[in-house]
């Protein structure tokens, strides 16, 4: 965890992997390729051949010179070696998109190999999650997981708690922890989203000792807090004691994923910047 990430001077948007790819993931993604596709190379007429045409990657190089590069196939380098340095070449520097438009493309015409497309793609799916990309892959598509108006809630929320430096010490550090890469802490950062609540709310009230519960019936007796919203943040903080010992001791190992603390984050901001323009 980097000095920038720790204290929340890095962007969310580029701790959220979203229209963008660092060189992270993309060593990653491309170290894939290399251990899977390419590892699996063998030529279908002579044995010991390291000739692309008449291999089981032939199809494979085929499809991405004509599809992704857009150059015509008498350019395909003769030999495997070559082929791989010419399209590692591409992967390296082509913009972002055109990373997830590779993946499809390889998944569209799969090398007959050792390992199946499903287990390439969970692979893949691994690295998205744990280098925080806003995508990920399903039936052979890259889709959005991560959306700008997420990613805008929490940048917002960042602003507008300025005044208050203890809810934003619990929202950057539910940020930190969620966008661990090496070793992620999903209970405790959805514990810090919930305590950047607890802490609006006393904020709000003027009662560091008000319970969440008291100091939501209180901003909803002087800030005309809906019921349906007191009772949905209600429930959240229910689900937070309740589930998974997130604020209590677990009883067992944790179920808890990225997919959890990201929604607890975003609802949590939500709650936080509409919390903050009510009470104005």
């Amino acid at each position: 965890m980097r000095f920038s990430q720790r204290y929340g001077y890095k962007p969310v948007r580029e701790m959220i992997q979203k229209e963008s790819i660092d060189q992270e993931l993309r060593n990653a993604i491309w170290s894939l390729y290399d251990r899977i596709l390419f590892a699996n190379f063998r030529h279908l007429l002579k044995n010991g051949s390291s000739y692309i045409l008449g291999s089981n990657l032939e199809g494979f190089f085929l499809n991405i010179y004509m599809n992704q590069l857009h150059k015509p196939t008498d350019e395909i380098p003769p030999l495997i070696s070559g082929g791989i340095a010419s399209l590692k070449q591409y992967f390296m520097r082509c913009e972002w998109y055109s990373v997830y438009d590779f993946i499809e493309i390889t998944l569209d015409n799969y090398p007959k190999i050792s390992h199946d497309a499903k287990s390439f793609s969970q692979s893949i799916n691994s690295s998205l999650e744990k280098y925080l990309s806003a995508y990920r892959l399903f039936n052979g598509a890259i889709i959005e997981l991560t959306s700008e108006q997420e990613i805008q809630s929490i940048e917002d929320a960042l602003v507008n708690t300025n005044p208050y430096s203890g809810v934003q010490q619990h929202l950057n550090q539910s940020l930190t922890l969620l966008s661990d890469r090496q070793n992620p802490d999903y209970r405790n950062s959805i514990k810090e989203s919930i305590s950047a609540v607890e802490s609006i709310c006393k904020i709000i009230t003027q009662d560091d000792k008000a319970t969440l519960g008291k100091a939501l019936k209180i901003i909803e007796d002087k800030h005309g807090l809906h019921a349906a919203l007191k009772g949905s943040l209600s429930q959240l903080y229910g689900y937070t004691s309740d589930a998974d010992g997130i604020r209590h001791a677990m009883s067992g190992e944790s179920n808890l994923s990225y997919i959890d603390a990201k929604f607890m984050l975003v609802a949590c901001t939500n709650f936080i910047n509409y919390l903050i323009e009510k009470a104005k």
